[in-house]
């Protein structure tokens, strides 16, 4: 019950009883949130909000409340329903297949990815996705037996997607350079330097966040790692949050005039640059 809210059963199940409810109910320990739901005082409102609505958190609201990263903008509450209606001030969500019924507070991971692929654009599903692979140590094969009803669009952005990626960043930057034409290399282990984030040609692309890249140790060993590859005959390109999410066609820039000098092809050893 990490959302703070249950429904009967399930208090029922870990040994409440329907007199005890309501003592909890009379002390202020639970709130009635619907027939058959009820919330603790710290509940998440937004887990509140939903059940409240006739529904369950579900889509870009619940992945969020599993603690997987979501790009911006999605910033409403987002509830599927069964059979209660529901009130105006939310997106109302639905997985394919047929309706599921509401049993939980909360969609699980799998059945809010199903909901979400109607609701994110086609490379922030994906980045939602490799999110959930890395934190559930998922393959892509299980991810999609565990939502069940998969859509042919569904399945098309499931095998683009990639549990190694490490940040949300790297996975829209994998998928944009694809996207453009570049071959792109995941988590390549590169001698001497170490697991970089993606490798085009002879280009290290590094996707560096504040948590990750701004302690003494990381920047020491940042640049530790920069000094290594340009011996090694690497070009290194870091990049921030900001660049990626909000500055992108200024990096496609730089690449494409990288490759087009040809300068990020793998050579042997012997040739100049």
């Amino acid at each position: 019950m990490h959302s703070g809210v249950v429904t009967r059963t399930e208090l029922l199940g870990s040994g409440e009883t329907d007199s005890s409810i309501r003592r909890a109910i009379r002390n202020g320990d639970l709130q009635r949130v619907r027939p058959g739901w009820f919330a603790t005082p710290s509940a998440d409102p937004a887990v509140v909000e939903a059940v409240r609505r006739g529904g369950c958190l579900s889509c870009v609201s619940a992945l969020r409340s599993h603690g997987l990263w979501v790009p911006p903008g999605y910033d409403s509450v987002h509830v599927r329903t069964s059979r209660y209606a529901m009130e105006r001030g939310s997106t109302t969500c639905h997985a394919p297949g047929r309706p599921r019924p509401v049993t939980t507070a909360v969609d699980t991971i799998p059945l809010a990815l199903a909901c979400a692929a109607r609701c994110m654009s086609a490379e922030d599903w994906i980045v939602v996705c490799d999110s959930a692979l890395g934190r559930q140590n998922w393959s892509t094969d299980e991810l999609r037996h565990r939502m069940g009803t998969v859509s042919a669009s569904m399945d098309a952005l499931l095998r683009k997607c990639d549990g190694r990626s490490q940040s949300g960043t790297e996975t829209l930057a994998r998928v944009r350079f694809r996207a453009a034409g570049f071959r792109v290399e995941v988590q390549p282990a590169i001698p001497g330097v170490g697991w970089v984030d993606l490798k085009i040609g002879r280009l290290l692309f590094e996707c560096d966040s504040k948590p990750h890249h701004t302690s003494l140790e990381n920047y020491r060993n940042d640049r530790r790692r920069d000094r290594c590859a340009l011996v090694d005959g690497w070009m290194t390109m870091r990049v921030t949050y900001d660049d990626v999410m909000y500055g992108w066609e200024h990096i496609l820039t730089d690449v494409r005039t990288l490759t087009r000098t040809d300068r990020h092809r793998i050579r042997p050893r012997s040739s100049p640059w």
